[in-house]
């Protein structure tokens, strides 16, 4: 298999999970609009993109230094998106009873940004292609600049169009849902963010 074509076996790999952040960027479309939903999914791309980058250049020796960082971060990640959760909650609940209410407004940038973060915190995202490269067969495993080039871009392409999809459908969603559905759609999405932001919390604890 090629360079290229294992970067897009990878990138989907990561990103075709149904997870927090896929939970996230789909809500953020029914709310924001596909547009805006699409810089949220180019911003989880980016972290992916980021991560295939440092797993290509120096995968073992990254993930044995984030190894004694691995419950902080994990708690952190938990944190934030329980926070996330509950803001999404309270926002949506607070929308949903002004009367006359207007299309919300979010800032693009600010979106982007956000969801960089919230997918970059997460260091399983480095050991899990850290152990794709490791396990590539020896022919491909000579690491080679063109060979990880050519994989970095299989990653950042598979992990963008997947990203664009959930905010396809999420703008779709949002244009064909009435008020109350919509607020269903956030309600829920949002408790499985908090219930999932828990559940990290709980397995770095305990």
């Amino acid at each position: 298999m090629s360079p290229f074509m294992e970067g897009l076996v990878a990138g989907y790999g990561i990103a075709i999970p149904v997870g927090a952040v896929a939970i996230l960027i789909v809500n953020t479309a029914i709310r924001c609009g596909f547009r805006i939903g699409c810089l949220a999914g180019a911003g989880a791309a980016t972290a992916d993109l980021l991560y295939a980058v440092l797993a290509s250049v120096a995968g073992v020796a990254l993930t044995v230094a984030l190894q004694p960082l691995a419950v902080p971060l994990r708690l952190l990640g938990g944190l934030v998106l329980s926070g996330i959760g509950c803001a999404g909650l309270w926002q949506g609940l607070r929308r949903s009873a002004q009367p006359n209410r207007t299309a919300e407004v979010c800032a693009p940038l600010k979106t982007y940004a956000q969801f960089v973060g919230i997918t970059i915190i997460n260091p399983l995202t480095v050991v899990y292609f850290t152990a794709f490269i490791i396990g590539r067969d020896a022919a491909a495993a000579r690491f080679s600049l063109a060979a990880n080039l050519l994989f970095v871009l299989g990653v950042g392409l598979s992990s963008l169009s997947w990203q664009t999809l959930l905010a396809a459908l999420g703008g779709i969603a949002g244009n064909r849902l009435s008020p109350r559905f919509q607020l269903l759609t956030t309600v829920l999405g949002n408790l499985l963010v908090v219930g999932l932001g828990l559940r990290i919390l709980l397995s770095a604890i305990f």
